[in-house]
């Protein structure tokens, strides 16, 4: 590949912004410093412009093996470059599950030849796997994921003895969906006798309710306490969930986490009279005053991580009664510029979002030299314009499913260049067709 010089960038990196160039040889940053001159380097001018390390997404689903009519590997991972994000985690309910070493292993086959962001994935536990959970290495993939409510069909894990023993029986991350599977289903029998299938969507965050959350995150973070599990739990979509994490000692050391991501941040219930069904989530957009909470807990770390969830289905799936359209949707593509708008409406700090989108999933997982802008680490990186305005279309939505939540938003700032492993792999809305991505290495004692 050769070396790239970006000249006269605006670095934001560990939490600090400076004007700097950097020196990228091959895969690598080999020299960050004001004033390089490199006369065998390609030269990038990104005066006036931002460089930030290439996001990290530990939540997407991106539909392959099975599933590839909604999205593929290679399409998802594509509309991730054009969002500023370089890695991801692939979670495991695609058909076939990954619930074996097997068809972990087949997935991650996939992946070395279609996709165009590093990547890794999240092995399934189930209540009958336990056996091939303990022969798991540490370092195989990003960690463990657990369906502790009904959101994906039969990867639901409602046998206590089986959770107890996972938990007992892995050193690695544990990443849970936390929903109470008997408040779901006795609010869901409620309104379905009143309404039939046709439940109006503002009921959505009324059946996946505050208190199906909280009843399962705490049960889970319980069980963690008491075993001692690494546990991190996904999506955080209530602001009193916020309350059962802590932010007295620094993320090295937690052995329970959070996240939320963008959905949470962004919408509220007062959406879904425009939004309707393309806004509906597991677990759902909930209150303003969740949402409000959410970012208090993000703002003062209790809350450590912000992905996307990104799940792209078919809008004339998604255009279906209630109990028939699927819950999810597409967001790698516009996550950054998301924040990046919360960034400009003085809702978070550029440095506080770096934190929480790049180093802190490097840190929560263990991930060998990426998150960082730094010297000897892989140039994964986002170049970013924050005062380019463009719009959400149909023509500039990359997804294979060919929609967004946000269609008609128009964002202040603009992925101008994604960099995947010194590789030019997004630029001024042009993908490169060379695929330069990795599998996902770990500094895991």
């Amino acid at each position: 590949m050769g070396k790239i010089l970006l000249k006269n960038g605006t670095i934001v990196n560990e939490g600090i912004i400076q004007q700097s160039d950097i020196l990228i040889v091959d895969d690598i940053i080999v020299k960050i410093a004001r004033d390089i001159s490199d006369t065998d380097a390609e030269v990038i001018d990104v005066t006036g412009q931002h460089i930030l390390p290439g996001v990290i997404d530990d939540q997407v689903h991106f539909r392959e093996p099975g599933l590839t009519h909604k999205g593929t590997i290679a399409t998802e991972s594509r509309a991730a470059l054009a969002g500023g994000i370089t890695t991801f985690m692939e979670q495991p309910n695609t058909t076939p599950q990954t619930t074996t070493i097997e068809k972990l292993e087949e997935k991650f086959a996939l992946a070395a030849n279609s996709a165009y962001a590093n990547y890794s994935f999240l092995f399934g536990g189930t209540n009958d796997n336990l056996e091939e959970l303990k022969k798991l290495d540490k370092n195989a993939c990003s960690g463990i994921k657990l369906f502790l409510g009904s959101s994906t069909g039969n990867m639901l894990v409602d046998d206590e003895k089986v959770i107890e023993s996972i938990f007992s029986n892995t050193e690695m991350v544990i990443s849970a969906h936390c929903e109470d599977e008997t408040t779901i289903r006795k609010n869901m029998a409620k309104y379905k006798a009143e309404y039939g299938d046709d439940i109006p969507i503002a009921m959505h965050p009324i059946i996946r309710s505050e208190e199906a959350c909280y009843l399962s995150s705490s049960r889970a973070i319980a069980l963690a306490k008491k075993t001692g599990a690494r546990l991190h739990v996904f999506h955080l979509s209530t602001g009193k969930e916020t309350d059962l994490f802590r932010n007295d000692i620094p993320l090295e050391e937690k052995k329970i986490t959070a996240e939320v991501c963008i959905h949470h941040l962004w919408f509220s219930d007062a959406d879904y009279a425009k939004k309707g069904t393309l806004i509906k989530w597991n677990p759902a957009v909930k209150t303003a005053k969740d949402r409000d909470m959410l970012w208090d807990a993000l703002l003062d770390d209790r809350i450590d991580v912000i992905a996307t969830d990104h799940a792209p289905h078919l809008l004339e799936e998604k255009d279906n009664v209630y109990t028939k359209a699927p819950s999810g949707g597409p967001l790698v593509q516009h996550a950054l510029n998301a924040m990046l708008e919360k960034v400009k409406d003085g809702k978070i700090s550029l440095e506080k979002m770096v934190q929480k989108m790049c180093h802190n999933p490097a840190i929560l997982f263990q991930i060998e030299k990426r998150g960082y802008i730094r010297e000897g680490y892989y140039a994964d990186l986002v170049v970013a314009d924050l005062n380019s305005p463009w719009t959400v279309t149909k023509e500039n939505i990359a997804y294979k499913c060919k929609w967004s939540p946000f269609e008609d938003t128009t964002f202040s700032s603009k992925i101008v260049h994604t960099f995947i492993n010194g590789h030019l792999g997004y630029s001024n809305g042009q993908f490169s067709e060379k695929r330069n991505a990795k599998r996902l290495t770990y500094n895991r004692p």
